[in-house]
C-alpha cells in the first residue's frame, strides 16, 4: 500500500490528534486515549552557541554527547544544568563556510561506561586526503576510546578512510547495529545541480572487484553501508552485481536519518530534489531508485535529467526552473526497472505535474516553498510513557522547522501520518530521548534559512546553535 502524504491545515492535524493508529488501521478514540500532543510538553532551552550540532545522544552517563560539526568538538552536556565540558577536538578535520562537511555522525558502543571491553566512541567527518595544495575532500570513520579519569577520548584508530566527501550532500549518519555492525549513510554529493550539474550522480553505480581490493570507494556514492567493527567487509554482506562489499543499499540521494527498529528493521529519511522527502524501510541489497525514481515511480513532478551525459554541458547553463536544453537525456520514472527497486514507506510531499515550483511567498529563496521539509535525521522511539507514543520515528527537518512523529504498524513495515510535535522557526538538525522516552532533546543549525510563522524564508533562527528540551506534563 502507498500512502502520499500531504501537508496537513491545522484543523486536520487536530482532528488526526483524535484518532489513534494501531495495526495499519485508524480507528477512532476519545480525547483522553488519544496519542499526546505538542501542548503537552513544556519547553526548555538547555545550551547556546554551540557551532552547528550535527548528532545529540543520551550517553549512559546520563549526559547528552554531542558533535559540532562546525568546530570539529565532542561536548558532553548537562541535561540540567547546560555546562559543558569538550571530551574531543579532532585535529585533521575539515570543514567549509558554508558547506555541509566536517565532523559529522557519531554511535557509542552498547557497551561503553558499563566496564566491558567495548568503551568506544566511533566517528566520522571530513579530511583533506591530499597534502599538496590541492583540497581533496574525503571521509574516515574513527575509533575513539573514552578516558573515565579525565572524560576524554583519545586514541584513535582509523575504520576506513578515502570514502567519498563533498561539501554537499554527505549525508554522514553513523549507527551501531544490534548485529555489531557500524552503518554509515553516503549522499550523492550533490551532483548534476548547481555548480556540479556536470558531474554525474554515481548512485546507481556499484563499485568492482578491483575497486574493493584497492580501497577505491569512488563508487560509495549514493550508499548505505555496512562495516565490521575493524572497518573490513563483512562477510554476509549482500552481493551486488557478483561483488561484496561494504555497500548494503543503493539509489540514494542524501540519506542523512539512520535508525533501527524493532525486530533489526533499519530506517532511513533523505532529501528528494524538490519533492518527495523519502521515509525508507532499508533491504540489504536494495535499489532505492535514485536519480530515475524520486519517491514513488510515478511520474509526477519529477524526470530524470542527465546533465553529465550531455556533449556540451559546460557551456549550458543549469536552471532549476526551466526546462532541460534538447542535448540532456531524459528519463520518466515509469521508464526506470529495476527488480530489486524498493519504494519509500511514505513521501514529504508526492506533488502532481505542473505543480508551481516559484511560489511568490517565497520569492528570495523559491525553495523553501518547495513542499519538502528537508528531513535531516531520524530516531526510533520503542516504548515511551508518554501517552501512544510507542513505536514511532522521530523526524527532525531543516526548512520546515518542525519535529515529526510517525508511527508505526506492528511488524513496522508500514508508517501512518506524520504528526507535527514541536514547530519554531529553527533548523532541526537531530533528536535525541532520555530512558523513559519523556523528555526530549533537539539540537539546532547555527545559520541557514527557514520558514517563518507566515511560511515565507528567514534567516533569522529563534535558537541558532542550541540544545532544547521538550518534556512531557503527563
Amino acid at each position: 500500500m502507498r500512502t502520499a502524504t500531504r501537508r496537513m491545515a491545522t484543523g486536520a492535524v487536530l482532528a488526526l490528534l483524535a484518532t489513534i493508529f494501531v495495526g495499519g488501521t485508524a480507528h477512532a478514540a476519545e480525547a483522553d486515549t488519544a496519542p499526546a500532543g505538542p501542548e503537552q510538553f513544556t519547553t526548555r532551552v538547555i545550551t547556546t552557541g554551540l557551532d552547528n550540532p550535527f548528532e545529540v545522544v543520551e550517553g549512559p552517563d546520563r549526559m547528552l554527547w554531542v558533535t559540532e560539526r562546525g568546530a570539529g568538538r565532542v561536548v558532553r552536556v548537562d541535561p540540567k544544568t547546560g555546562g559543558r565540558t569538550i571530551a574531543l577536538t579532532v585535529p585533521d578535520v575539515l570543514v567549509t563556510a558554508g558547506a555541509q562537511d566536517g565532523l559529522l555522525g557519531m554511535a557509542l558502543h552498547p557497551e561503553l561506561l558499563s566496564g566491558g571491553r567495548g568503551q568506544y566512541v566511533y566517528l566520522a567527518y571530513t579530511y583533506d586526503a591530499d597534502a599538496s595544495a590541492e583540497l581533496d575532500r574525503r571521509v574516515k570513520l574513527v575509533r575513539y576510546t573514552d578516558n573515565r579519569p579525565s572524560q576524554t577520548l583519545s586514541s584513535p584508530v582509523t575504520l576506513i578512510s578515502g570514502l567519498p566527501g563533498s561539501y554537499d550532500h554527505n549525508s554522514g549518519r553513523l549507527v551501531f547495529g544490534p548485529d555489531a555492525k557500524l552503518y554509515y549513510s553516503i549522499g550523492d554529493s550533490g551532483n548534476n545541480q548547481f555548480a556540479n550539474y556536470c558531474k554525474p550522480i554515481l548512485a546507481q553505480r556499484t563499485p568492482t572487484e578491483q575497486e574493493v581490493r584497492g580501497k577505491n570507494w569512488i563508487a560509495y556514492q549514493g550508499k548505505i553501508l555496512r562495516l565490521n567493527l575493524d572497518g573490513s567487509v563483512p562477510n554476509d554482506n549482500p552481493v551486488i552485481d557478483r561483488v561484496r562489499s561494504h555497500v548494503y543499499s543503493y539509489g540514494h540521494r542524501n540519506p542523512q536519518g539512520l535508525t533501527f527498529g524493532a525486530r533489526s528493521t533499519l530506517y532511513s529519511n533523505e532529501h528528494g530534489p524538490k519533492s518527495d522527502d523519502e521515509i525508507n524501510l532499508i533491504r540489504a541489497g536494495g535499489n532505492y531508485g535514485w536519480p530515475h525514481v524520486s519517491g514513488y515511480r510515478d511520474d509526477k513532478s519529477y524526470e530524470y535529467e542527465n546533465w553529465s551525459a550531455a556533449r556540451n554541458c559546460a557551456s549550458l547553463g543549469w536552471d532549476p526552473y526551466a526546462p532541460a536544453p534538447a542535448s540532456v537525456p531524459k528519463q520518466r520514472e515509469t521508464s526506470f526497472t529495476a527488480p530489486n527497486l524498493v519504494e519509500p514507506l511514505q513521501t514529504f510531499y508526492t506533488v502532481d505535474n505542473g505543480h508551481n515550483w516559484q511560489d511568490p511567498k517565497c520569492a528570495a529563496a523559491y525553495y523553501i516553498c518547495w513542499p519538502g521539509i528537508a528531513p535531516s535525521s531520524l530516531k526510533y522511539l520503542e516504548r515511551s510513557r508518554v501517552r501512544g507514543w510507542n513505536n514511532s520515528l522521530l523526524m527532525t527537518t531543516l526548512k520546515d522547522g518542525t519535529i515529526y512523529r510517525v508511527p508505526l504498524t506492528d511488524d513496522g513495515r508500514r508508517t501512518g501520518a506524520a504528526m507535527p510535535l514541536w514547530s519554531s522557526v529553527n533548523r532541526y538538525r537531530d533528536v535525541a530521548f532520555n530512558s523513559t522516552g519523556t523528555v526530549f532533546y533537539a539540537v539546532t543549525d547555527s545559520s541557514g534559512q527557514v520558514r517563518d510563522t507566515q511560511g515565507a524564508p528567514t534567516s533569522q533562527l529563534a535558537n541558532p546553535g542550541a540544545l532544547l528540551e521538550y518534556s512531557y506534563r503527563g
